[in-house]
């Protein structure tokens, strides 16, 4: 088994008197769709904060390509190649597709010293990027309102890709989008992973989590407490998990 892009080792939050996480480990693996479950509150969204930048872990480290990594900020982040898609996805509907996924990265050329946009660099590298996605999209420069909603989460993964982005963290990608839609959307993610990158899923459907993911992570009251190859287990057994049914669980919280 390769090694792991990253992992996270004892990763605690504390906000005040509330322990948020509570030493969790997880390894995160290139080519692999990591599905994160869990009730609300569980800590699964404050977990990928710390990952991404947004959140200073309290305790624990986190290692990319096994080196320690500190991020101050989701720039640190992004920098390190790490893309957190949140389920508003922070499109601007009046730019088109193309200006979306440059925004503030803009290409650009000097003509006497002025800048002008490089447009049609930027509309070939974001055609490039849709046909490695399978989006079909024609027209990069057609409006990102004039979109369909598993076609805005395909232009929000372009806009990870052209940062360059080894992990993408997608949080609720299909929330809200019809079953066709769901399915185009369950399509992108699955390639992203098969391009050699990782990608952390979260999500509160479990039809979505069987049919893409890998690997589940279940998180409860602030600790990781099961994982499981898809392959090993069933949906019945996860929610068991998640609801605290697991004779597994209530071992763990009976514990002092």
């Amino acid at each position: 088994m390769a090694p792991p892009l990253i992992e996270a080792r004892n990763i605690s939050k504390r906000f005040g008197a509330l322990q948020a996480l509570s030493d969790v480990n997880l390894e995160i693996r290139a080519g692999e769709v990591l599905a994160l479950l869990g009730d609300n509150g569980a800590g699964k969204s404050t977990f990928i904060k710390v990952l991404s930048g947004a959140h200073p872990a309290t305790g624990g480290e986190i290692l990319i390509d096994g080196q320690a990594a500190v991020f101050a900020s989701p720039q640190d982040a992004a920098e390190a190649g790490i893309a957190t898609i949140f389920q508003e996805l922070a499109l601007s509907e009046n730019l088109s597709i193309a200006e979306n996924v440059f925004l503030g990265r803009e290409l650009t050329r000097r003509v006497l010293g002025v800048p002008f946009l490089r447009r049609r660099d930027m509309k070939r590298k974001v055609a490039g990027l849709l046909a490695e996605l399978e989006a079909h999209i024609s027209d990069a420069e057609a409006p990102v309102g004039s979109l369909s909603g598993g076609q805005r989460q395909a232009v929000a993964i372009c806009r990870a890709l052209n940062l360059d982005a080894r992990l993408v963290i997608m949080d609720e990608p299909t929330a809200a989008l019809a079953v066709a839609e769901t399915r185009k959307v369950l399509q992108l993610v699955r390639r992203l992973a098969d391009s050699g990158r990782a990608v952390v899923l979260i999500s509160h459907n479990m039809h979505d989590v069987f049919e893409v993911a890998d690997r589940i992570a279940v998180f409860r009251r602030g600790r990781k407490i099961a994982e499981r190859d898809r392959a090993a287990t069933d949906p019945e057994e996860i929610v068991s998990f998640i609801t605290g049914a697991h004779p597994d669980v209530r071992a763990l919280e009976m514990r002092p």
